[in-house]
């Protein structure tokens, strides 16, 4: 999976995880929960529905808020996270309904928003 960090990631909501199944993905979500384990989370997005995350390894780390996450769709539509950042939220907040809005536009015009660049020569 170390392929993930050299391609293109496409940024995505929770409705969009059956679409982009075997590809790196980007995804950013409230957390909701963590197993006791500390390597699955549960992540809402704009739109209030659930993400599960699972992590290559337990965290060492505790986590609230917004979080992203870089990795691959699995074949069940879990994201097999390679890495994860959590927002600061003590400046400004991160409006996740907005984001998800933004989410929307990206994919309504690929033209303008290309996730991935074709080199011609």
């Amino acid at each position: 999976m170390s392929g993930v960090y050299e391609s293109p990631k496409h940024r995505i909501n929770t409705s969009m995880l059956s679409q982009y199944i075997n590809r790196p993905v980007c995804f950013i979500g409230r957390l909701e929960k963590v197993h006791p384990s500390g390597k699955t989370l549960t992540l809402t997005d704009g739109e209030g529905k659930t993400a599960s995350v699972e992590l290559n390894d337990p965290l060492d780390e505790e986590l609230s808020g917004i979080v992203e996450v870089i990795g691959m769709v699995s074949n069940k539509g879990t994201i097999m996270a390679v890495s994860h950042t959590q927002y600061r939220e003590d400046k400004a907040s991160f409006d996740m309904e907005l984001y998800n809005e933004s989410l929307k536009v990206l994919h309504d015009f690929p033209q303008y928003y290309p996730f991935e660049v074709s080199l011609s020569g």
